[in-house]
């Protein structure tokens, strides 16, 4: 039998494409954790009341996340740790809030948010304060 010609790729490849296919939505934790967002909002204000350059730097902190491999929460780990990087070392701020938003969350929906969710929506959040 001779082998899969460029019409068999293109038609399984169009197949795939049309089958898997992700969406994002902005209402993923709706029902696995619908008091989420509320949470980060409200930490979110009293961190910029505290500090009204909380909201940039936290901004920072996900420009930094996200840049180099997508934003995957990397430097927020303690461990190996990205926080004590040349770059970054004493050049980010913003860490205790982000682990003060992941403690109440985890409070109210354990195991269910992500860091990298967190930090998103927490610079989202402080743009916008």
């Amino acid at each position: 039998m001779a082998g899969p010609t460029l019409m068999h790729c293109l038609l399984a490849v169009s197949l795939l494409s049309s089958v898997a296919h992700a969406q994002l939505s902005t209402t993923f934790y709706s029902r696995s954790c619908p008091s989420m967002e509320n949470t980060v909002w409200a930490v979110m204000k009293h961190a910029v009341v505290k500090d009204r350059r909380m909201g940039a730097s936290l901004l920072r902190l996900f420009f930094h996340d996200c840049f180099v491999q997508g934003c995957d929460g990397s430097v927020l780990l303690d461990a190996g740790s990205e926080k004590a990087a040349g770059p970054n070392a004493n050049s980010l701020r913003g860490f205790e809030v982000i682990d003060a938003i992941k403690a109440r969350v985890e409070a109210a929906c354990p195991g269910v948010v992500s860091c990298a969710d967190i930090l998103a929506l927490a610079a989202r959040d402080g743009t916008f304060l």
